[in-house]
Parts: C-alpha cells; sequence; structure tokens
C-alpha cells in the first residue's frame, strides 16, 4: 500500500496510469462494455463504480487542457435515452479535483468503440449503469 494513493486502484491500473502519455485516453468501462473485442490492454476493477474510481483517480491524472473535451461518455443508441444521473455523478466525482470540468462530450456508440480500439487501456468495472462508459484524455502536469 501507498501513502496517498487510494487502495481501490490496483498496481496494474497504477502501472498503465503512469505509462500512459500526453493525449493517451483511458477508458473507464461498464460491466457490460466489450472491452476486451476492442483493446488489448484491459485491466480489471470487477466491483469497482466508475464514480469512486474518478475520485480514486483523477488526482494523479491531469486532464488535457488543450482540448475542448478531455471528458467523454457514450450518447444513447436512437430510441433509448440517458439517465442525467449518471452524467451528473461522474461530474461531482470529476469536480473534486478538476473543478473547471462542467461537462462532458458526448460521443456516438460506434464512434466511442472506434476511440476505445486507439485507447491505450481500458478498465473494466462493476458499474451497472445503462451507459455508463467514460473516456479521460491525459494531459501536462504544470507548475
Amino acid at each position: 500500500m501507498l501513502k496517498g494513493i487510494s487502495p481501490i486502484i490496483s498496481p496494474a491500473l497504477l502501472e498503465v496510469l503512469a505509462r500512459m502519455g500526453h493525449g493517451d485516453e483511458i477508458v473507464l468501462a461498464d460491466a457490460h462494455f466489450p472491452g476486451e473485442t476492442f483493446n488489448s490492454r484491459v485491466i480489471r476493477a470487477d466491483g469497482l463504480k466508475i464514480s469512486s474510481l474518478l475520485e480514486a483517480i483523477l488526482p494523479l491524472f491531469e486532464l488535457d487542457s488543450y482540448v475542448p473535451h478531455p471528458v467523454a461518455m457514450m450518447d444513447a443508441v436512437p430510441g433509448d435515452q440517458l439517465d442525467p444521473a449518471v452524467e451528473e455523478t461522474y461530474l461531482k466525482s470529476i469536480q473534486i479535483t478538476h473543478p473547471s470540468i462542467h461537462s462532458v462530450e458526448r460521443v456516438e456508440r460506434f464512434a466511442f468503440y472506434d476511440r476505445t480500439r486507439s485507447a491505450f487501456a481500458v478498465v473494466m468495472t462493476g458499474e451497472t449503469t445503462k451507459y455508463g462508459n467514460i473516456i479521460l484524455k491525459k494531459g501536462v502536469i504544470t507548475g
């Protein structure tokens, strides 16, 4: 165990976060997401909610300040509806360490899959909320 690092961050996840560079993306995927289908670097975080992981990861992880939306979520497919509470919960967790983030980019389902293919890694969580997937784009630590 390390001081200052949440115990819910596994050694594998900590390594991936440290290995990522500026502009790399990591997907925090819900339990239903086909992570292994779209990316060969998959980390298991079974049983953990994405909001908890956001609170654990973001004190260690600078979001990209050079893009309009360093945070993205999957958009609903036609005929489905998003639960606005999901985004609100995630933003609340994000704003603890990144108070300037007030919105997320919504990405069409198949475009989200394409971004997952090129992401640095996918974290498979225990999140069961529909459309609970989120992408974080890593930035540069300043100062």
